[in-house]
């Protein structure tokens, strides 16, 4: 059975906006924290995002678009439209129910919702907006996709949290395997409102740091919470033979292998599945943990997740066995489009061989041993990355990616 190739990729980041862009600051170590602009958070614990800057969706969509969608969705139409442009794909020219659509979601759109409630409540409900029905819905971004671009095929959206990017890869790829030709996947994400603030700030994990320099340091000595982010990644996955026909020359990378597993309960005294996830997904690819040139790790910013998540690297590849980076903290956790992002960044270090850094890490905790890429990036032959991400209430998946075949 064929593997699946990605031949498009659409980045929006809060450390740049298109792949190429994103790319050169990740490299680079550049920093997308700082404090929330979109609203005043004096009243809340939680002062820091990865938020987007530059972005004016009214410079890449149609007006009719904007009274209509959230603001994640917005991102997520101009990353479908740089993916499928990346990928030189046209969908007028596709075979007709080819191509599908299957995202991650992990909040829905939040600020719309919080928008139409304060109009409720202050004004009435003549005052809120009909498109409130649907711009709040997790699955939206896979359905204004779909709609924009006329892809009739298969669809679907998956719900689980910071693993969402993972799991929608997963499942285009299973789309694929039933007769799909080429799929759109990936993850975005946005919650910053109040709204969200409070939903997400009820989860525990968030970072109460006022610095952005030592508020997200997964692995490090000082790790105390996560900064929430925005943007992600969407992906143009395809059959191989499907990509030939239409005159493909050039892909970032083959989906060799993926697997999900769910954690046990916190209280049951029994490990993280995560271990598990890794070595299945190893299995599926048909590699050994030697193969493996680079992990991406999930990296929580919580001492405790961050301790199980590094036992499990250890436990397959060996105590710093492999390099593992987490570029992420320059980002924020992007929640759907956090491990969406990640795929993309593995894709583009396998196609440069650069291992990106890990900004603002410097003190490794006690029991991490990790060889965990900071300061500067690394140079190296990739030609096997692991990708992990984990989600709240126990879910972990691995991806298994591998660079194209050198002509």
């Amino acid at each position: 059975m064929n593997k699946p190739i990605v031949t498009g990729i659409g980045v929006l980041a809060p450390t740049g906006l298109g792949t190429e862009q994103y790319w050169a600051a990740t490299r680079n170590g550049a920093k997308g924290i700082g404090p929330v602009s979109r609203f005043e958070t004096e009243q809340y614990p939680v002062v820091l995002a990865g938020e987007i800057d530059g972005f004016e969706a009214r410079e890449h969509l149609a007006s009719r678009l904007l009274p209509q969608t959230d603001h994640m969705t917005r991102l997520a139409l101009v990353a479908a439209d740089w993916a499928l442009a990346d990928a030189g794909a046209k969908a007028e020219e596709l075979p007709e129910f080819s191509a599908g659509v299957v995202t991650a979601s992990a909040s829905g759109g939040f600020e719309f919702g919080h928008r139409e409630l304060e109009a409720l409540w202050s004004k009435g409900s003549e005052h809120v907006s009909a498109y409130q029905s649907f711009a709040w819905f997790y699955a939206v971004n896979t359905g204004q996709i779909s709609i924009r671009h006329g892809l009739r095929g298969a669809g679907g959206v998956v719900v689980t949290e910071q693993a969402g990017g993972l799991d929608a890869f997963a499942m285009a790829r299973r789309r694929l395997r039933d007769g799909a030709g080429l799929m759109l996947t990936g993850g975005v994400d946005s919650a910053l409102c109040p709204w969200g603030w409070v939903a997400q700030i009820a989860c525990g994990r968030l970072s109460t740091s006022a610095d952005p320099e030592r508020a997200y340091l997964p692995f490090d000595s000082a790790a105390n919470g996560f900064v929430p982010g925005e943007g992600g990644a969407i992906l143009v996955v395809e059959d191989p033979e499907s990509a030939a026909a239409r005159g493909v020359a050039r892909d970032y990378g083959t989906f060799a292998g993926y697997s999900a597993t769910f954690d046990p309960p916190p209280d049951s005294g029994r490990p993280s599945a995560l271990r598990r996830a890794i070595e299945n997904a190893l299995d599926d690819a048909g590699c050994q943990p030697s193969d493996v040139d680079v992990v991406f790790a999930d990296g929580a910013g919580v001492p405790e997740l961050d301790l199980a998540e590094a036992e499990a690297i250890s436990a397959v590849f060996g105590a710093n066995g492999v390099p593992v980076t987490a570029p992420k903290t320059a980002t924020g956790r992007l929640y759907s489009g956090g491990a969406a992002l990640d795929l993309a960044t593995a894709l583009l270090a396998l196609r440069d061989g650069l291992i990106p850094p890990t900004p603002n890490v410097s003190e490794l905790a006690p029991g991490i041993d990790i060889d965990l890429v900071t300061g500067q990036p690394r140079r190296a032959d990739l030609r096997t990355a692991v990708v992990l991400a984990r989600g709240y209430g126990g879910y972990n998946s691995a991806v298994v990616l591998r660079a194209p075949d050198k002509p």
